[in-house]
């Protein structure tokens, strides 16, 4: 299980022009397959008239689902060195989709390479990226009296504050890195005088 990951940090577009021809590259972060092609549905309808849609993603902290298309342009010559740029710069969970406008010049199969490889490249520049980190989820329950210093002091001790429900109890869900589990358990019984009650939950990632 890798411990964080590189992702793009918003969705947006960036546009180089060689030879007359323009090549827009809308790079998004991407949960999942259904996303990666949800975005490039979306890309083609908002360039109806444009030659070539070609696209490439990443998903997976470990890079395990690589997709690439070279959307009639040559083989090898658009998807993959998309892709390769994509590999190269170590951005996962990410679809990056580049739309071709030709201006009449032909760029020839070398051309091309550098051009759509380095247009998700110029990109990733532009829209730079963020590190997440890989998190254990945990619930800390705890009384309202005493809910608002615990609140403060978890910020204050840089620990990652998801979300806080109020009820019977106030629950407060927290991001832990693992190897933190075990001494945070000992910070909350002391901090708390034991009073609060802890519960692991799954895995997350999120900012690092």
């Amino acid at each position: 299980m890798h411990e964080q990951y590189r992702t793009v940090t918003h969705e947006g577009v960036h546009e180089i022009e060689i030879n007359k021809s323009r090549f827009l590259c809308a790079l998004a972060p991407a949960a999942t397959e259904e996303e990666a092609q949800a975005f490039i549905a979306r890309v083609r309808k908002e360039h109806p008239t444009a030659r070539h849609h070609c696209f490439a993603y990443v998903l997976g902290a470990d890079g395990s689902v690589q997709k690439a298309s070279d959307d009639g342009e040559p083989g090898g010559t658009a998807g993959v060195p998309m892709l390769q740029m994509l590999m190269r710069r170590e951005v996962r969970y990410v679809v990056a989709v580049v739309t071709r406008y030709f201006g009449g010049v032909k760029l020839g199969a070398g051309g091309l390479i550098r051009a759509y490889g380095g247009a998700v490249g110029e990109a990733l520049d532009v829209l730079g990226t963020v590190t997440r980190q890989r998190f254990r989820l945990a619930t800390v329950t705890v009384d309202h009296q005493r809910a608002g210093r615990l609140e403060n002091d978890l910020r204050a001790t840089g620990r990652a504050v998801r979300e806080v429900s109020y009820g019977a109890e106030v629950r407060i869900e927290v991001g832990l890195p693992e190897a933190d589990v075990e001494g945070f358990r000992a910070w909350l019984a002391d901090t708390t005088a034991g009073t609060a009650g802890l519960t692991l939950g799954g895995e997350a990632y999120g900012d690092a």
